[in-house]
């Protein structure tokens, strides 16, 4: 008699860390024998994913709980909204569980209670590198959980706790069992990627037979001998990011930083309670660039942070105008439950937080623009993303996926999505480039 194979459905929201938790959460339950679903209809139970960073996330991440107990009725709540577990059960009592971040284990343990697996199912393997829920040419490679540092603006490590970073061995199996499945790119991220291994006292570990510390210089000269492309996101500015310049201009790694440096004016900073805030930037964006030119850099920043005057705000601009930042996100502040700038004085009218916002990223298209226009007549290597009725979709190395530009390849139709090409760039807009193929430069 055939036994029906139970199913969960699963619901993922929030950020590429959240997205990395829920990888190994599925890998869990499939290697269990759970059928998993995108959907509720049919599920046997539902587990919702959450953030739990911003109101807005808030608010998405509790519609979607309630989405899925209207539809389904059964549901395990984790994610940074879990780590508010009496938020969650104030608006919606009846879920079956409640768990914070990174806590694959938890989950696993409220859904067998609710829906045990199959005593012998019928499970396919499991791949080496898990399930995955990027396309197969990128991963996300998390390699580290939790942030030490007390942001004024930010209750991360009340969500997911102070730094515990994962031990170097352990991330490099990954990532090889990534590049041996095809990966082409990997992208490395955590709260705080310059600082991995401070919480080990960048205790040696060992890969490949031979000892290695958990330092994220370390980890990125074992990453680019993998021999696929490597890029760093959530990089703070330590002095010891310098050290990691030689190994783009070697190739090592992708020549991109993902550097959130939120702003500019020492006493906002300083009110923020940001991390190598004092050190002198735009001198090392300058050397770095110096050793690497074709460097690409991204980061945020947030507009009307209480007590920011008119002439702070103007010295971030100034900033951008000096620092030639490639890609820039903006945010106006928004005040976050349980965050300490909450009692700052002086807080900025909603209205000109907004507006200050607008005005930066209004500043910021023509030196986004002009940046790309260095590209124009240059040949480029990409990756291709997908391929549509007018050509291809691709990234430069100066791309990362979903948050930055595209490259367009008018004569790309023969290309595959995951192959790497060499392109000439023909022009530009604020944000993406456009290009043509030449058959004999594909890669």
């Amino acid at each position: 008699m055939n036994q029906k194979i139970p199913t969960v459905g699963f619901v993922s929201l929030g950020c590429p860390k959240a997205s990395a938790d829920a990888e190994q959460i599925l890998t869990r339950l499939r290697a269990e024998g759970y059928e998993i679903s995108g959907s509720y209809e049919g599920a046997d139970l539902v587990v919702v994913n959450t953030c739990g960073f911003i109101d807005a996330a808030v608010e998405e991440s509790l519609d979607a709980i309630g989405e899925a107990l209207a539809e389904n009725g059964k549901v395990v709540v984790t994610g940074c909204l879990g780590a508010k577990g009496d938020v969650v059960r104030q608006h919606h009592p009846q879920v079956l569980a409640v768990t914070g971040p990174h806590a694959a284990q938890e989950v696993m343990d409220a859904v067998h209670a609710h829906l045990p697996p199959l005593h012998d199912p019928f499970v396919d393997l499991v791949p080496a590198q898990g399930i995955r829920l990027t396309p197969e040419h990128y991963a996300y490679l998390k390699i580290s959980e939790g942030c030490n540092h007390r942001c004024s603006f930010c209750i991360i490590p009340s969500l997911r706790g102070d730094l515990v970073s994962r031990p170097i061995g352990e991330v490099m199996q990954e990532a090889e069992n990534l590049a041996r499945a095809g990966v082409k790119e990997l992208l490395v991220i955590s709260q705080d990627t310059s600082a991995y291994g401070v919480d080990t006292k960048y205790r040696t570990g060992f890969w490949g037979g031979r000892p290695v510390k958990t330092r994220l210089l370390e980890l990125c000269q074992a990453l680019g001998d993998l021999g696929i492309w490597v890029r760093l996101h959530y990089v703070y500015p330590y002095p010891s990011v310098d050290d990691l310049i030689p190994l783009m201009a070697e190739g090592k790694i992708l020549p991109y930083l993902d550097v959130p440096f939120q702003h500019a004016s020492p006493r906002i900073l300083k009110l923020m309670k940001r991390p190598a805030s004092a050190e002198k930037v735009l001198e090392r964006i300058q050397a770095w660039r110096r050793e690497v030119p074709d460097l690409t850099i991204r980061s945020t920043f947030i507009t009307g942070f209480p007590g920011e005057t008119e002439a702070e705000f103007n010295e971030l601009l100034d900033f951008l105008d000096e620092a030639q930042i490639d890609r820039v996100g903006a945010f106006a502040y928004s005040a976050v439950d349980g965050a300490s700038a909450n009692e700052l004085p002086n807080p900025v009218p909603e209205g000109l937080r907004e507006e200050r916002r607008m005005r930066l990223m209004q500043h910021q298209e023509d030196i986004s623009t002009q940046r790309l226009e260095r590209r124009i007549g240059q040949r480029i290597r990409v990756l291709v993303d997908d391929i549509d009725e007018e050509g291809a979709i691709a990234r430069s190395e100066g791309d990362a996926p979903e948050i930055d530009g595209l490259v367009y390849i008018s004569d790309g139709q023969d290309l595959e999505i995951g192959e790497f090409a060499e392109v000439t760039v023909q022009d530009c807009d604020v944000h993406d480039l456009y290009a043509t193929l030449e058959q004999d430069l594909r890669a």
